[in-house]
């Protein structure tokens, strides 16, 4: 599937017929050769938004999988760089990118790789940002708080919490219903068959969002990544949601 080097169709009923965790431990070894991985394009937006908003010293990236996120920080933070996954496997499969991984804006930072689950995060308020990608359709809307508030649990006064939101497809579009007929295989899928593999698209919806970040005690705001365009209304075709602990 996707590439030659990519998971077959035959793995990737394996991985979504298992839990999240044994899932993505079966599909990283192949995971950076799917459309899943943040793209390189998406990153470099994120990184010139932000790059402003610093200086950063020390930077986690909440759910790391296989480290996109982490070669952002390295981009932005001088002194430490930290990937949190709950995934052996994704968190064996970033570290050995990082270490084959050399860019000329990366900093001197230091990297490490902690297996962690980000509704419970093993760290002091020791970082100055953070970031996420891709990964908030693993929670479900019930569980946003408890995640946020480990965010903000973690973050320095005055740190940032950071991430990409894309703008919600047109209704009745082709994105739109591929989006829905996969939320609603997936509910169907976790109503047959258990353990549990929690993905949905459609839970993300960005006033809620901002809602459970107020709640949590961030204070929030919204900056276009004007290099992914803009939809023909002039909008975004994605923002970056700045939530900051005062």
């Amino acid at each position: 599937m996707f590439t030659p080097q990519g998971p077959t169709l035959r793995e990737l009923a394996v991985q979504a017929f298992s839990s999240i965790e044994h899932g993505y431990d079966l599909l990283a070894p192949k995971f950076d050769h799917t459309p899943f991985r943040t793209p390189g394009h998406v990153l470099d937006a994120v990184v010139r938004t932000v790059r402003p908003l610093g200086p950063f010293a020390t930077g986690l990236d909440v759910c790391c999988g296989t480290g996109a996120g982490v070669g952002a920080l390295r981009r932005l933070c001088d002194e430490r760089v930290t990937g949190a996954d709950f995934s052996a496997g994704m968190l064996t499969a970033a570290a050995a990118s990082a270490t084959s991984a050399a860019s000329p804006e990366f900093t001197s930072a230091a990297v490490d790789w902690v297996r962690a689950d980000a509704r419970a995060l093993p760290f002091a308020p020791v970082f100055d940002l953070a970031v996420s990608f891709g990964a908030f359709g693993h929670f479900l809307p019930a569980e946003r708080p408890v995640l946020f508030a480990q965010a903000h649990a973690v973050l320095r006064p005055g740190g940032l919490f950071v991430f990409p939101v894309p703008a919600p497809p047109r209704v009745g579009s082709p994105l739109y219903w591929a989006l829905w007929g996969f939320d609603t295989a997936m509910r169907l899928r976790n109503l047959l068959w258990h353990p549990r593999f929690v993905m949905y698209y459609r839970t993300f919806k960005l006033p809620d969002v901002l809602d459970d970040l107020a709640g949590t005690g961030f204070t929030t705001r919204l900056l276009p990544l004007t290099d992914l365009g803009q939809r023909p209304d002039g909008s975004p075709r994605c923002a970056l949601v700045v939530a900051r602990r005062e």
